[in-house]
Formats: C-alpha cells, structure tokens, sequence
C-alpha cells in the first residue's frame, strides 16, 4: 500500500481532468487546500469535485470483497466511508456543494457528463459539450 500515491492516479482524476479538457469545461482547479483535498474545485461556484476508486471506496457495484487479510480490507473500507461522509458533511455545511464520481462512471462520459452538467450549469463555465 505504500506504493499508493495520493493523487495523479490515470484511470480517475487524470481522466476526468481529460474529460473537463475535451470538453472546454473551465474554472476547475486541482490540489486546492480545502477540506477534504477534493480531486477538483470549482471554486466561483464553491463546488468540490471527488472521484472515488471503485476498490478503495467500495463501490456497490464494483467492489469485490479481497479473499486475504479480510479484516484489514473490511476495516479500511469502513474507515474510508467513515471520512468520505465526514468530508461531504463538513464541506455541506461550509456552503460547498459536493459531488462524488465513481470510477467506473468515467466508462460511460457521455452518461457522466449530463450529470456534471446540471451541477456545473453556468453557460460561463461549459462552453461546449460535443455529443450530449
């Protein structure tokens, strides 16, 4: 676990940072020093952005319980629930608005994309959104 870095990871953040790219979604920023570290902030609109690993945040649909150390796994999936509610909570109640993306939705971004859409909805800040 020590190999797990805390940022920059290519099948999450990397790629919704793509995604905001191709598709000229502006006013986003990463490693702000908020709260939580969300992934990305939009911070005109005071929205935090996390995007949370399938395995890491036990996604109901996703997560596939490990067949070793089982307690060590249950434990740490627990606790990360534990602080992801702590975030979104503090956060909510600092005025931000919270959105959390799984990994497996940046298979489908056109699906994702009408999501981000009603949340991200200043014409300002989404220039274009190709294919939706």
């Amino acid at each position: 676990m020590s190999r797990i870095r805390g940022g920059g990871n290519k099948a999450t953040e990397l790629a919704l940072a793509k995604l905001f790219r191709q598709q000229h979604i502006t006013g986003w920023r990463r490693r702000a020093a908020i709260f939580g570290r969300p992934d990305f902030v939009f911070p005109r609109l005071r929205v935090a952005v996390f995007v949370d690993g399938c395995f890491w945040h036990g996604c109901p649909k996703c997560y596939r319980r490990p067949g070793s150390n089982r307690g060590f796994w249950d434990g740490k999936l627990v606790r990360n629930r534990a602080r992801d509610r702590l975030v979104t909570k503090t956060l909510r109640s600092n005025g931000w608005k919270v959105l959390r993306v799984w990994e497996h939705e940046l298979k489908q971004p056109e699906k994702l994309l009408m999501r981000l859409r009603s949340d991200l909805e200043p014409a300002d800040l989404i220039t274009t959104f190709s294919n939706c």
